[in-house]
């Protein structure tokens, strides 16, 4: 039965190569050359295929030492990796952050803070998931996101919130539609017979529509779906101003304006929810304040 093979083996083996011979790879590892040389005899007998070729002066690696090399710097480098994790742990970082965020909240905005996380915390596992209001909240209560971003109609039970800030809902609806040819404030009567697309919760048992004028109504699960149902002038509704700013400068959506809503704050404000007593990390403390940082710079750059 071989013994183990150990981390200084494969150190070693990738020092010589590095440095170029035995004897430097001594001096870089602080150790005799013989114990070099033992090192790399004990481990071609360990793996029973011949790493070196020793018929010239310098001894070179054979074809089967080139790619245990290449092993060997994989699992040097994954050690190191797990050496980094469980130090951050120690110090108190987590291993994973779970977010959940309510389809509304800009993806611009989303996009940036993980790349932000991405630099700040290299060795920290970030999950994303996207949802619409009530499910939000549903993810947290059930573990499985440790942050929920979710508008107050949405936020259920007992958990904590803290505010980020709010974005901008604008109706609108595509150029060629009926109601786009009216100017001014639209009453309800001519909204009665125009289908308003509304983004719904997946489930029944979820909060009811929100903001619903018209009678007639075209549910979705989804805000992209949403999205090109309006441009394709199939319906009116609410868009959130960041993802839709585009289209109204080239006139693929128009803005109307509904009578009902005429001097309404129509923004949506964002919280951050998380479960009562949660103990957060520096991870999951960065990406609250970030969130709210991202959200007033949303704002400022409309």
């Amino acid at each position: 039965m071989f013994d183990p093979i150990t981390l200084d083996q494969l150190r070693a083996l990738v020092a010589v190569v590095e440095e170029g011979s035995f004897s430097a790879a001594a001096r870089k590892l602080r150790r005799v050359q013989s114990a070099v040389s033992t090192a790399m005899s004990n481990l071609e007998n360990q793996l029973g295929v011949p790493l070196w070729d020793r018929s010239t002066k310098v001894a070179r690696l054979t074809e089967q030492g080139q790619a245990v090399l290449a092993a060997a710097r994989r699992v040097l480098l994954e050690v190191d990796s797990l050496k980094r994790l469980t130090s951050d742990m120690v110090m108190g970082l987590e291993a994973q952050v779970s977010l959940c965020v309510d389809a509304l909240f800009p993806l611009s905005a989303l996009v940036e803070l993980c790349e932000g996380f991405a630099k700040e915390f290299p060795s920290v596992d970030l999950r994303v998931d996207i949802q619409v209001l009530k499910a939000v909240t549903e993810r947290v209560v059930s573990g499985a996101a440790t942050i929920g971003v979710v508008a107050p109609p949405g936020v259920a039970g007992d958990l904590e919130r803290t505010f980020l800030g709010r974005i901008e809902m604008i109706p609108v609806t595509g150029p060629k539609h009926p109601l786009a040819s009216i100017r001014g404030p639209i009453p309800a009567a001519r909204l009665a017979d125009a289908v308003q697309v509304v983004l719904s919760e997946r489930s029944d048992a979820g909060i009811a529509d929100q903001a619903v004028l018209s009678p007639r109504t075209w549910r979705v699960a989804d805000l992209h779906t949403k999205h090109a149902l309006l441009r394709a002038n199939l319906g009116w509704g609410n868009m959130p101003e960041h993802l839709i700013r585009n289209d109204l400068r080239s006139r693929k959506l128009v803005r109307i304006r509904p009578q009902a809503w005429v001097g309404m704050d129509l923004r949506v404000t964002f919280h951050a929810v998380y479960r009562p007593g949660s103990m957060f990390g520096p991870a999951h403390r960065w990406v609250l304040d970030r969130l709210a940082s991202l959200l007033q710079e949303h704002r400022r750059n409309r």
